[in-house]
């Protein structure tokens, strides 16, 4: 609570000061003086930039950067003034030369009357900031102020601000933003204005929702700004690890979850439990052995919530609608693999449809999104009808109707009677790798 409290109170300074002093834990992103850290870009996929050949790729950032000082009106479009990064509205965006996976990040900002601005998270666009008198030109957002997530879908939920927090036009005003995988929690002027929404990959906008990729796990800040002067100040940022990362997904959507594994025992759990044993309130799979244990109660639609931990290699696998013999992964519903996501440098190639997330076999989720080997990651699953859906510390990389796979494609040509299973036991699949799991939860849908 007094850090909290600290934290507060130093933007608060901040704010009225303008100081550039760093809270405890943060990293000044503008030094007050120039642009050192700091490189051109544009509305541009992140992950197609790196794909680029390096040649290729220092071309377009070195073309991104010059625009950032282009001369309009004998005034650079992006420079400092008064210790404060001002932007006359045009030129390149301000994007960070580093990358960045889960942070806080701390900045104050300040427009003129139309101005139409934003800062991308992880160079996906983005919150906005405009004057709260226009109208969003696009029909996306929200007339009721800044601090809302862009929607490729118009009717997605949480992404419009909460409330209208804006100082009035010519004053300042601060974000607070926390970015866990594609979660995205924004204070505006110390008020809540986006709660745990995700952020959507503008770059898919245009692919139907099942084909949409998520957002990369890093990628550069930028400073979005068009149609008015914009100035920035006090740009602070704090990189989250995993322990912080599964805390924070934890606490969220937490309403009506039950533990079904309290770190001490086994009790009504059914299957080869001489499999696993319990060391520090995890449960761990034992070398060398296999088997599928389960929680001894139907299911029919349902979430899970976990953590888990792999060795290098390390190979397991959530039951869906388990009968409660056989394997899984065909007589269930589906096996949603547990799996080391640079398991082919361990012990050599897989099918896609067998990665980390994946509906096996069937359905292949998106990789690299896992926490450094030997951390844990936060698992979330939603089993509903014939779709399932597997958020992935914070980010979703599996959503896939099952009815739909032809089976005649599946990999190994193997058939899956239990696809179409209503019901069934919740359990996991051990493969003789000493995986861990903890803080297991479910809900009932």
């Amino acid at each position: 609570m007094m850090q909290r409290f600290a934290l507060v109170l130093i933007l608060a300074l901040a704010i009225t000061r303008g100081f550039a002093a760093a809270p405890a834990g943060f990293t000044a992103l503008f030094n007050g003086q120039d642009l050192s850290g700091w490189r051109g870009g544009d509305t541009y996929d992140h992950r197609k930039l790196l794909s680029l050949p390096l040649a290729e790729r220092e071309a377009q950032i070195a073309k991104w950067t010059a625009s950032l000082t282009a001369v309009k009106n004998g005034r650079p479009h992006w420079s400092v003034d008064a210790g404060e990064l001002l932007n006359d509205g045009l030129g390149g965006y301000a994007t960070t030369e580093r990358d960045y996976g889960d942070f806080e990040l701390l900045v104050d900002w300040k427009i003129t009357a139309g101005t139409d601005s934003g800062i991308y998270l992880r160079g996906v666009p983005q919150i906005q900031i405009w004057d709260p008198a226009q109208p969003d030109p696009n029909g996306y957002g929200s007339a009721r102020g800044s601090g809302g997530l862009w929607n490729n879908d118009k009717k997605s939920p949480g992404r419009d601000p909460l409330v209208r927090a804006d100082q009035p036009i010519g004053q300042w005003n601060r974000f607070r933003v926390l970015m866990v995988g594609a979660r995205v929690t924004v204070w505006l002027n110390d008020q809540l204005v986006v709660d745990h929404a995700l952020l959507e990959n503008y770059y898919d906008k245009k692919l139907p929702r099942d084909q949409q990729r998520p957002i990369p796990a890093r990628g550069p800040i930028e400073l979005q700004t068009h149609g008015g002067e914009t100035r920035w100040r006090n740009i602070f940022i704090r990189e989250i690890g995993s322990e912080e990362a599964c805390r924070l997904l934890a606490s969220h959507g937490t309403a009506g979850y039950r533990p079904i594994f309290d770190g001490k025992n086994l009790d009504g759990w059914a299957g080869p439990l001489e499999a696993v044993a319990i060391k520090d309130r995890a449960l761990v799979w034992q070398k060398n052995k296999g088997g599928t244990i389960y929680w001894n109660s139907t299911l029919t639609d349902f979430q899970a919530r976990l953590q888990f931990k792999l060795p290098p290699g390390g190979n397991n696998g959530l039951a869906i609608r388990y009968p409660g013999t056989g394997d899984t992964a065909y007589v269930g519903m589906c096996e949603l693999q547990v799996l080391d996501d640079n398991y082919e440098k361990v012990k050599g190639p897989i099918d896609p449809r067998q990665a980390h997330g994946s509906a096996y076999g069937m359905v292949a989720a998106a990789r690299g999104y896992q926490h450094p080997i030997g951390e844990w990651n936060f698992q979330e699953i939603t089993i509903q009808g014939s779709r399932a859906q597997v958020e992935l510390n914070g980010t979703v990389i599996l959503d896939a109707d099952l009815a739909t796979v032809d089976l005649k494609a599946v990999h190994g040509q193997k058939a899956h009677p239990g696809k179409d299973r209503p019901s069934g036991f919740f359990g996991f699949a051990g493969h003789n790798d000493p995986v861990e799991f903890r803080e297991v939860f479910l809900k009932t849908l």
